[in-house]
């Protein structure tokens, strides 16, 4: 297993949340949208600019930007 940022995984990938690296506002934005530690999270696809990133968490797809997603540890096979 390897534990790498979200902003690297690849379209239909899947991993765990390992950390939430941001703090204050940013922090508290991610952790309310249900991005927390031991959820299982795939990313679904990126816009053409590879900015945001849509993913799937707890049977909703949201979507982040990458300065964001940078931020989120996950680990993948």
């Amino acid at each position: 297993m390897t534990v790498i940022n979200l902003r690297q995984m690849k379209r239909n990938q899947t991993g765990v949340i390992t950390s939430v690296k941001a703090q204050g506002e940013m922090g508290r934005r991610i952790r309310d949208m249900g991005i927390v530690p031991g959820k299982e999270v795939t990313v679904q696809g990126r816009a053409p600019l590879y900015d945001p990133v849509a993913l799937r968490i707890m049977g909703f797809t949201l979507t982040l930007r990458n300065n964001e997603a940078d931020y989120i540890q996950v680990e993948v096979e």
